[in-house]
This record gives structure tokens, sequence and C-alpha cells, in this order.
């Protein structure tokens, strides 16, 4: 078995861990190794031909493919060594991997630091609860992305799709420019699942209909999709008897939501956050096992890849800093999600003060500020983001809307105990009279 020893380790080559590998061997982390298990960097970005990437980080809109390369360009003229084609097979507490491919076999390795950038996976329909045949035709939208971007295959004529999360919706774009029928996208929730530019651009710019409160709850077909069957659900998105439609298709696209891929977290016994299905991180994004840090959709799944490059980021200056013995078992306090939010994460800060050296070295921009992401539990206009600490309100930004799918940030330099709170702007008023 070959064995090694390396400063930082980065698993997965997609946004995340393209950044975090950068934003190390920039900051002199010395070796650091960035394991892929395909043949290709980029991750998912090497199927997302539509654009609307890199707004925020380089103010013009990119493709996924355009925006990956810049980072793969980068990570080729750099001194990060890259395995493609590598598996990782096992994580333990101690940042030992164990690692296979075909050139080297099975190896072992050791690191200073190990950063987790495996982003995320579709449920399927079982996770979906639907019932009925097994027929071929029902796919994720990912795998219809991928068949009709890289692989020039159209998966079927006649489409429906389930769940109106922001892949599903551009794929609804997608195969109607290729000539696939869309008949509709079902949504369970009463409210989509999706940007609310993607719901203009991809659904109402090509007359696509959205039904929500409705939901697929029976596959018809044996051998391929011959039809859906759909059903009104109420408040409790609980399927209404009497209020069944066929519809005719032969395939069936899942857009029902992605899950962090976390099962080497769990083996190397990493605490995992059931709000957001990723581990508990601190304001560095270290995770509970000393030495090991999380970024991008293995954390919590982003809606922006610009969020996915800065957690990653984040997360290679916090392992810079332990490698370096700066806040290498620092203590917490919590992030507290309060009213009206879903999650915060990080989900811990580091009780450090705001100006030593350890905050300001894994801080986003030097300043010793430190960077929070969040989601709204229901939609709202007209809000106030509420952070308060023990010495009271930290922060009041004022958001014009809010919605469950739109992720939002924030910083802040304090020490000490967070409440983050999502407040409608009347409360907001009565509270500070």
């Amino acid at each position: 078995m070959l064995r090694r020893y390396v400063d930082i380790a980065v698993i997965g080559a997609g946004p995340a861990g393209l950044a975090a590998a950068l934003e190390a061997q920039r900051l002199g982390a010395g070796k650091v190794l960035l394991l892929e298990r395909d043949s290709d960097l980029g991750g998912i970005l090497q199927q997302c031909i539509h654009d609307g990437f890199g707004i925020h980080r380089f103010g013009r809109r990119l493709s996924g493919n355009q925006y990956a390369q810049y980072f793969i360009d980068k990570i080729e003229s750099s001194s990060v060594e890259v395995l493609r084609d590598t598996m990782v097979l096992e994580l333990d507490n101690n940042r030992r991997i164990i690692a296979c491919n075909r050139q080297d076999g099975i190896m072992e390795i050791e690191a200073g630091a190990v950063i987790l950038a495996m982003g995320c996976r579709e449920r399927t329909a079982p996770q979906a609860l639907i019932y009925g045949d097994r027929p071929a035709g029902v796919m994720t939208a990912g795998v219809v992305q991928r068949y009709i971007n890289m692989e020039g295959y159209l998966p079927g004529k006649t489409a429906v799709i389930l769940g109106s999360g922001d892949i599903g919706l551009i794929m609804a774009r997608r195969m109607t420019l290729e000539g696939i029928e869309v008949k509709g996208v079902y949504e369970v929730m009463s409210s989509p699942g999706g940007l609310t530019r993607n719901i203009v651009q991809c659904l109402d710019d090509f007359g696509i209909p959205l039904h929500l409160s409705e939901t697929v709850t029976w596959i018809n077909g044996r051998n391929r999709v011959e039809s859906v069957t759909v059903t009104k659900v109420d408040e409790d998105c609980q399927p209404i008897p009497g209020t069944e439609t066929e519809i005719p298709c032969d395939l069936l696209v899942l857009a029902v939501g992605l899950i962090p891929e976390n099962e080497l977290s769990l083996k190397a016994g990493v605490s995992i956050d059931s709000r957001t299905g990723g581990p508990m991180l601190d304001s560095a994004f270290m995770t509970s096992v000393p030495g090991i840090f999380a970024a991008g959709n293995v954390a919590t799944v982003f809606d922006l890849v610009d969020h996915v490059s800065l957690s990653a980021e984040i997360a290679a200056k916090g392992a810079v800093a332990f490698i370096r013995g700066e806040g290498s078992v620092p203590e917490w306090d919590p992030v507290v999600a309060g009213e009206n939010v879903s999650f915060v994460v990080p989900q811990r800060m580091r009780r450090e003060a705001a100006s030593s050296t350890a905050c300001m070295a894994v801080s986003s921009d030097g300043t010793g500020k430190r960077v929070f992401f969040l989601r709204v539990k229901q939609p709202e206009n007209t809000a106030h983001l509420i952070c308060s600490g023990t010495k009271g309100i930290l922060i009041k930004k004022y958001c014009r809307h809010v919605a469950p799918p739109e992720m939002i940030s924030f910083e802040t330099c304090a020490a000490g105990p967070l409440l983050v709170e999502m407040r409608k702007m009347e409360i907001c008023q009565e509270a500070t009279q």
C-alpha cells in the first residue's frame, strides 16, 4: 500500500474543491492534494451549459463550464497535485484517507487538514414516496441534463417534471428547446422551490404551466413510462382523494431536492445537522472533528455557485490556520436560528476575540468578519434580518423580499452567542419604538 503525507487534502474537485485547493495553495499551505473520482474536474458544472453563473464574483454572466474553467486553468498552473479517477473509500477522525485508483492502487494518505467538498446528490423516486411500476423513463433532472448536454441523447418525447427546484426548471426550458413536450411542473408545496428568475425565464417565457400543491402519486407502465397520476394535496401535503388526474408521458423528471454527500463525513465521526443534512460547522467552517473542514454543497445546498466558492475559501483559510496551530481546538458559542429562519450556517461561533490572529486568518477578507448563510421558512415581503448578541442588536438588514429557495448571507465580527431572526417589518417597527 502506498503511504504518503500532505498538508491539506481536498476531497472533490467541483467548484468548492477547486476554490478550496487554490486558496490553500495561495496561502502557502505546502503540499495540497486534490482528489477527484471523475476523469474531469469541475463537478456538476461540466454539464451546466446555461448562463447565470459568476454574477456576484465576476460581475458577468458565465455558463457553468466557463465558471469551472476559470478555476481549472488556475489549478493546472499551480502547484496543487491533482489525482483524477480516484475514489476515496474511507476517512477517519485522525484525518487518514484511504483512496484508490488504477495507477497507484490503494493509498493511505495522512493529512494535516482535510476539506470535504463532495457536493450533493439528487433525491430519487422512492425518497419522494412515489408508488407504482418501475419502468424506464424515470430520471432525476441531473441525469436528464447530462444525457442532453453531454451525451447528445434525448431521453423522451413527452415529459412531466415533479418538483420546482432550480435544476428541474432549467431542464424544463432545455427540453422544450430540444423538442421534448413538457406537460407541466408539479410542486407538492404551496410555493415554488426554485429561484424567481428561473420560474420566469424557464417556465413563464415558454408557456410551461406550474401546478402548486399537486404531486405525482403513481407511475404507470411496465417497460416504459406510459403515464403518471397527479393528485392535489392539502395543507399537510397529503393527497386529496378524488382529485387524481392521469397525464400521458414517457418521461418523469424528478427535481425533488438535493442531499449533501456525507457518507465520508459520518465515517469520520462528524456531527450532522438534521436541518441542513450537512456537518455542524464553526465560523472557520471546521466540523466537530478537529482538522476536518467542509465547504460548498456538502455543508448545505447553496443556490449560487459564488456562495459555494466563498464558503470553500473560508474553509481553506481555516484549514491553513489549523495546520499552523492557530485555533486548533477552539471553544464555541451557538448561532441560533430564530423567528422565520430555517437554519444558519455555520452553526457555531468561535469564542476567540474578533481581533485575534486566528479570527483574522479565517475571515473572508482578513478584516475579522465571519460570513453566515441562512434560509427562511416562509416567504416574506419587507422584512428585517436581525442578528442579536449578548449586547443587543448587532445587525439590522432590510430585505425587500425573502423566500425559502434563496440563500441570504450576512457578516459580523462580533463574538459570543448569536440569535438570527427574520422579522416582519411591522414587528421590527413595534420592537424599536
